[in-house]
């Protein structure tokens, strides 16, 4: 069974605590759009698909939770939107959060102009649309990993000839998405159809996203899985590429820029000229809502930078007597006091360096100019039916 970051029921949110994982399976009650905010700030909610989410619905239980109002449809509209626009703040690199904010605005202005509308009817309208956002995450993510697995099966030398080993970083599965995962749901999927030889997950310096959560997930599905450092990648597939027959490297992403540049969690770059030089595929896996067209390339886009206690100390529970005191955590320093820090979140990727962009309607590749054309995915044929692109 996958795990379940988001529990959700109209009036009732609840999110697991990932500062806890993986020792302790904690959810804590989201009841208004501050406590929200406060949830995605500090990082007990994360992963650019679950962030959105969970703002949308932290709105939706704050106004849920109101009850009647005699204020008028108009009040509600600037209501909303006042929110969203706070809770926007609180993780701006994610494209996710300001999409699902334009989208739920936009949708609000449109009840709120309807010649019947009230309060309630509005709120009423919110409430349904971030439901739905709940509803079609999950069912993206499960498109993004049969389409990034059968991709990798008829695009690879690995995978044409039997079952493959992937790299992954950061965490990108069910405590990052409303279900299943991105760059780990493609892993699920290999996994599921018998075509996963074995995960490699990066511990993910300096949060530790790879060690503590994607590793939890692997351990949790019975996935064969191996445990790096983020320095190992490149030793990785020079001494154990072949045998192991690692056919790439897949990851998510927060934002992707109109001509493919890609920003993630900070060592991803990395990563993708590893890749590069020892000849396997470097794949993104991301909802098309992550895809943001109105941000032209990868230098647009403006990199938070996290607190330096973030590299100078490590939190968690104590080992006494060789077994683990869950009861005792402490927070311990490993850096000289005094050194300055620089802690940049994420990082950009060049469209260069990557293979293939994982959507839910397809694998968006490089046309014969080397340049992805994303808009493409969002092009509707005469039936509404999105395309399928890159030969899936």
């Amino acid at each position: 069974m996958v795990l379940q970051a988001i529990k959700y029921q109209r009036g009732a949110l609840e999110i697991l605590d990932q500062l806890k994982l993986p020792h302790t399976e904690t959810y804590d009650t989201i009841s208004t759009v501050q406590y929200g905010w406060d949830a995605i700030k500090e990082m007990r909610t994360r992963g650019a698909p679950a962030i959105a989410i969970v703002a949308a619905l932290s709105l939706a239980i704050d106004l849920t939770n109101q009850g009647e109002s005699q204020e008028s449809a108009k009040a509600a509209q600037e209501y909303i939107s006042s929110q969203l626009a706070y809770l926007v703040t609180s993780r701006p690199t994610a494209v996710n959060l300001a999409d699902a904010a334009r989208k739920l605005n936009k949708m609000v202005d449109a009840a709120a102009k309807n010649e019947d509308a009230t309060w309630k009817s509005v709120i009423n309208a919110y409430v349904e649309a971030a439901e739905q956002m709940l509803i079609d995450d999950v069912a993206d993510n499960e498109a993004i990993g049969k389409h990034g697995a059968d991709w990798i099966r008829k695009n690879t030398e690995q995978g044409k000839t039997g079952p493959v080993s992937m790299l992954t970083h950061c965490n990108t599965g069910s405590l990052a998405t409303a279900g299943y995962g991105t760059a780990l749901g493609v892993i699920r999927s290999l996994h599921a159809a018998g075509s996963l030889k074995h995960a490699f997950c990066t511990e993910t310096r300096p949060y530790n996203q790879g060690s503590r959560l994607t590793a939890f997930e692997l351990v949790h599905d019975n996935i064969p899985a191996t445990l790096i450092t983020d320095s190992m990648a490149s030793a990785l597939l020079r001494l154990k590429g072949p045998s192991e027959r690692i056919a790439g490297i897949v990851v998510g992403a927060d934002r992707v820029a109109a001509n493919g540049d890609t920003a993630n969690k900070i060592g991803t770059y990395a990563l993708a000229i590893t890749a590069k030089y020892h000849g396997v595929k470097f794949l993104v896996a991301a909802p098309r809502t992550t895809i943001d067209l109105e941000t032209k390339s990868g230098k647009d886009i403006v990199i938070e930078e996290r607190p330096g206690k973030e590299v100078t100390m490590v939190k968690g529970p104590c080992i006494s007597d060789g077994t683990l005191n869950l009861q005792k955590v402490e927070t311990v320093n490993i850096a000289a006091n005094g050194i300055g820090v620089w802690n940049p979140a994420f990082d950009v990727t060049p469209a260069e360096l990557i293979d293939g962009i994982i959507t839910e309607v397809g694998v968006v590749e490089k046309d014969g100019n080397g340049n992805f054309d994303l808009k493409s995915i969002f092009d509707q044929d005469v039936e509404g039916k999105l395309p399928t692109v890159g030969g899936i």
